[in-house]
């Protein structure tokens, strides 16, 4: 294993590795799939905060035990403490955004809007990062976000003021994922990953006067799982931006569509349409278009 993977001081470097970069998403959306169906488990009759609180803490967990195995204390210091702190900020902002345009708005109308991130990020790299986005890499974006239209097949009911709480979450989204490719030159993904869920965590433990109960040993459990789900996920999400360009990696982020079909047959046995799987197919087809582009040599994708 390499140092940029083992958390040695050289992992705080980027390295132009697109493919692993896209690999790293793919992986990481799967772990949130993999959490969005665990808190499902538990989300009835536990508030919000309460489970955003114990995720949280289980990931922190995870998290320490995995610095204590490797004893790589030395890849929690942190060079950038603003670029944490606004990132931290983005992940609480965003988390209650999204869960609160979930309870007042239909599913797939809340799912389409904050998908709208990766176009966010597209079209805010070139102005904040200094990434060169061409007209391959947009068709891609925009054939994927036409993918994930056609999956979701938005009802429309609900697009009011309240649509604002999705669009926040997604641009505190792309937000993140902006600071988290500067961050990835300066700090570790280990040091990136334990201050923001640990941010995250107390912004729900802060909703303990507004009304708790106590979980379960199944409650727990899952929520111990989604917890190893969160760390696997983010950590995965910052590896990707730290050996690709944020807009090569992020239109990935849709796959995590294609995992829900499949982790929601496999446990609820809902069984995909055509219009899901035609939706899936043109995320697929323009993912991989995006790999073919940057897997190409340079000198044939220089004004990609």
């Amino acid at each position: 294993m390499s140092d940029a993977v083992t958390f040695s001081p050289a992992s705080r470097t980027q390295v132009h590795a697109p493919g692993i970069g896209i690999a790293c998403m793919v992986a990481s959306s799967l772990f949130l799939t993999l959490n969005d169906a665990a808190v499902k488990w538990v989300s009835t009759g536990i508030p919000v905060g309460e489970i955003i609180f114990f995720r949280g803490l289980f990931a922190l967990i995870v998290t320490g035990l995995f610095v204590w195995g490797t004893a790589r204390l030395d890849a929690l210091r942190v060079s950038n403490v603003r670029g944490i702190a606004a990132r931290a900020s983005c992940m609480v902002v965003g988390t209650f955004l999204f869960v609160n345009g979930l309870a007042a708005m239909p599913l797939a109308d809340v799912v389409s809007i904050v998908f709208i991130g990766p176009l966010l990020i597209t079209a805010m790299a070139p102005l904040l990062l200094g990434e060169h986005v061409g007209w391959h890499r947009w068709s891609a974006v925009g054939i994927g976000f036409a993918g994930m239209i056609v999956m979701l097949r938005p009802t429309g009911e609900g697009l009011y003021w309240l649509a604002l709480l999705p669009v926040g979450a997604a641009f505190t989204g792309a937000l993140r994922d902006i600071i988290t490719r500067r961050l990835s030159a300066t700090d570790s993904s280990l040091a990136i990953l334990i201050y923001c869920t640990a941010a995250v965590s107390a912004a729900g433990l802060a909703t303990l006067p507004f009304g708790w109960r106590a979980p379960g040993l199944l409650d727990l459990a899952l929520l111990g799982f989604s917890g190893l789900m969160l760390f696997g996920a983010h950590f995965l999400m910052i590896e990707a931006f730290r050996y690709a360009q944020v807009a090569v990696v992020s239109p990935f982020k849709y796959v995590a569509l294609v995992w829900a079909v499949m982790v929601g047959y496999l446990l609820w046995g809902d069984i995909p349409d055509q219009w899901t799987l035609t939706g899936g197919g043109l995320i697929i087809v323009s993912g991989l278009y995006v790999l073919h582009r940057e897997t190409r040599p340079r000198s044939l994708t220089s004004h990609a």
